[in-house]
């Protein structure tokens, strides 16, 4: 059984739609506030539900191309930031520190810095069968990156 066009775009949208409703889940239900890398990683999410939408109404290989480049760019930050869990690599500074606080009274920084939720990109906060969120990012976003791919080989010109 062959899949439409429409179909790999439709499943290819969810997906997206279903990483970001799980990652908002563990962030508001769970209660797991996400570090940069994680808030990196959503965006091509939802830029991908965007294309998604509108390569449902209009025709043609861009749109599904497109997704498949959003699929990937949130793929590539999710390796990057299993590494960086992984201490593979060294990490971007704003995940261990934010914004240059030298103009503020001592109390207006401690005030600062108390009332900040501090979610370090090096720490696993959750994991299932040895992965993290960050790592089933990427797995799953290369899974849709094929979606997106099937969906633009099966587009008219």
């Amino acid at each position: 059984m062959t899949l439409s066009r429409n179909i790999l775009v439709a499943l290819a949208t969810a997906g997206s739609a279903a990483v970001l409703l799980g990652a908002f889940g563990f962030q508001y239900i769970g209660g797991l506030p996400p570090c940069h890398l994680c808030l990196w990683q959503r965006w091509p999410h939802a830029i991908a539900i965007l294309i998604g939408a509108l390569a449902l109404a209009v025709p043609g290989r861009v749109l599904p191309v497109l997704g498949a480049l959003a699929a990937l760019a949130t793929a590539a930050v999710g390796v990057y930031h299993t590494g960086v869990e992984r201490k593979w690599w060294e990490g971007p500074t704003t995940c261990t520190a934010s914004g240059d606080i030298s103009t503020l009274s001592a109390d207006d920084a401690i005030n600062q810095i108390m009332g900040a939720a501090i979610t370090r990109c090096d720490d696993v906060l959750w994991q299932f069968l040895g992965l993290s969120m960050a790592s089933w990012n990427a797995i799953i976003s290369v899974v849709l990156a094929g979606l997106w791919i099937a969906a633009a080989r099966k587009s008219r010109a």
